[in-house]
């Protein structure tokens, strides 16, 4: 099943069921009227939902989807937390910069939390009000979670993903020295950050959920050419894992969005999730990054295909434009 929010001028819009050829919607007021209504009674409205979606791809009719018309599947959480399971991700950038990865690297997860009150569509513009913040796009995949209680262990946490996304974690890297250097975490060096059109369930998935990893190919298309189609099964947390870690001290709310983190895999020839890769990976083969970040006028689209080569959560596509909001 797949979902989406349609922006009806109202802050948390409209949840709609999309049909599997994405070209159509029914409307699912008479079920929840919004995706974060329907996830406080996940195991309440997920069966109604579904019996809609079944009916929409059976008989045919809904209404003609205009992806313009979505907004991110959750314009707004109670949390948005993101983490970095992609291991060669983190390694090839502090070689870069001459740093060691942390002790604890392959055993302690790095999470940090982001802004949650405003997201951005899959087709908004990003915004930055000064190109020298060193504008980059994060490639990644995330899961929407059910309540979770304090103490959840990995092997109870398959039935807490409800659904999962796609995301352009929107990263300001020339802000990012400052921040970590003051041991307090990211803040003014994340913006908002935007999610795939469609939220799909994990049985949309097929065989290539597993493990509480997605193990299919990411695809970053910069400027209108590929860059990266790294594999997302390769991440060393999967999101099980990563559910245990944070809620080791706490409880979350059903709506809370998780994130992988940028995804790498060992082999280069993948490509990258972001520029700081790219720029990490030549520093390290010539002592000298020569990609500049993103500028004003630069696109970014980021997908998923089916092993049939369906397109599974729809496209997030993005046009850089200087100036504040």
């Amino acid at each position: 099943m797949r979902l989406a929010t349609l922006n009806d001028g109202r802050r948390d819009g409209a949840l709609v069921v999309v049909a599997r050829d994405g070209r159509r919607f029914a409307r699912a007021a008479g079920v929840a009227p919004t995706l974060q209504a329907a996830l406080e009674d996940w195991s309440h409205f997920e069966p109604l939902l579904a019996e809609l979606a079944a009916k929409l791809d059976a008989g045919g009719g809904g209404e003609s989807l205009d992806g313009a018309r979505l907004d991110a599947p959750l314009p707004r959480a109670y949390e948005w937390i993101d983490g970095s399971a992609f291991l060669e991700h983190v390694r090839r950038v502090r070689k870069a910069r001459g740093a060691e990865p942390p002790p604890t690297l392959e055993t302690d997860p790095l999470v940090y939390q982001g802004g949650s009150g405003i997201f951005l569509a899959p087709r908004d513009t990003i915004r930055v009000s000064d190109l020298a913040w060193g504008l980059d796009f994060e490639s990644e995949v995330a899961v929407i979670l059910d309540h979770t209680r304090e103490g959840t262990p990995a092997a109870d946490a398959a039935g807490r993903v409800c659904l999962l996304m796609l995301v352009n974690d929107v990263t300001l890297r020339n802000l990012v020295p400052d921040e970590l250097a003051k041991g307090f975490g990211f803040f003014q060096s994340k913006p908002a950050t935007a999610f795939s059109p469609f939220a799909i369930t994990p049985d949309e998935l097929g065989d290539a959920w597993r493990g509480g990893r997605v193990h299919l190919r990411l695809r970053s298309i910069y400027n209108g050419a590929l860059v990266g189609d790294p594999n997302a099964g390769e991440m060393h947390f999967s999101f099980f894992d990563l559910i245990a870690h944070i809620a080791r001290t706490r409880s979350f709310t059903a709506g809370t969005i998780l994130g992988s983190g940028t995804v790498s895999n060992a082999d280069r020839a993948r490509g990258v999730s972001c520029l700081a890769e790219l720029r990490a990976l030549e520093m390290i083969d010539t002592g000298r990054a020569t990609t500049p970040f993103m500028a004003s006028g630069d696109t970014i689209a980021i997908e998923m295909l089916g092993d049939d080569g369906r397109d599974l959560f729809g496209r997030i596509e993005q046009r850089v434009v200087k100036g504040a909001i």
